[in-house]
């Protein structure tokens, strides 16, 4: 056989041999993760291993809320009149009338709109506050399918409330009567000075302390297991490098390197 015929076949040899073992590696090696993917299953895992600190902040943030609730919160308080719209002399209401009703309601919560009912409750009370603070402070509103009108005053002080809610029905009655000439409005309840804040709610306040902060704790933890792209295991070399793991060198902690460091170093020293 000629010597080249011999060299080309050795040849063909060696790259079918080549290609072979690329494959077989090819197999072997595991699919390489992108840098993008998070594996919710190890952020699951890195969580829980941090579960005590995430605890102790939502804990924090509750007695953060709770102390802030029972300590430097105003306590507010609300107190409600209610108008009946229809008048009470009539003897027999028919569905017209109940229509009717309902759409003289909703026009009625205008009337507390207006700087004229504003500026009469604050001469008869003899209070300074500007007008958008009382409309801050007031809430009418018409519950469905009734002809009744829900005065609400919420205010720092019990006492206050009341009489604002109680005098803002009184002057509404008389607006209504002389201004819109219809039928005065009867007064259908007055209101009584609560015994209880409406505001803050300390409970709810307290539950939402101890979510935030476990959330906000949990954030920190997930933004550093995303910004971290140390390699710290065989495994992460296989999950993102693609390249198996030949041999594990043991780390050592830094006191026993320094130890063991100074003691070569010492017997070095005695050697010379």
């Amino acid at each position: 056989m000629p010597q080249s015929e011999k060299k080309r076949r050795r040849a063909s040899e060696a790259e079918q041999m080549e290609a072979k073992e690329t494959r077989e590696v090819a197999v072997e090696q595991p699919p390489q993760q992108s840098a993008n993917e998070i594996d919710l299953v190890e952020l699951f895992y890195y969580l829980l291993e941090r579960a005590k600190w995430i605890i102790a902040a939502a804990i924090l943030g509750a007695l953060v809320m709770g102390i802030y609730s029972q300590f430097m919160a105003t306590p507010m308080y609300q107190a409600t009149s209610k108008l009946y719209v229809l008048n009470s002399n009539d003897s027999a209401v028919d569905l017209a009338d109940l229509q009717i009703g309902t759409y003289l309601a909703a026009d009625y919560q205008q009337v507390f709109n207006t700087w004229e009912v504003h500026e009469q409750v604050l001469k008869n009370l003899n209070l300074d506050y500007s007008y958008s603070a009382l409309q801050g402070m007031l809430s009418v509103s018409n519950p469905t399918d009734t002809r009744l009108l829900n005065i609400t005053v919420t205010s720092s002080d019990p006492k206050e409330a009341t009489n604002l809610a109680n005098e803002y029905a009184a002057v509404a009655q008389d607006f209504i009567y002389n201004v819109m000439d219809t039928e005065e409005p009867s007064m259908f309840s007055r209101a009584l000075e609560p015994t209880s804040p409406v505001s803050p709610q300390k409970t709810r306040n307290v539950i939402l302390g101890f979510l935030v902060g476990a959330i906000i704790m949990a954030g920190v933890f997930v933004v550093r297991f995303i910004m971290d792209d140390k390699i710290k295991t065989a495994d992460d070399i296989a999950k993102y490098v693609g390249l198996p793991t030949l041999a594990v060198v043991p780390a050592v902690g830094e006191a026993k390197n320094g130890t063991l460091k100074r003691g070569i170093f010492k017997r070095r020293e005695g050697r010379r």
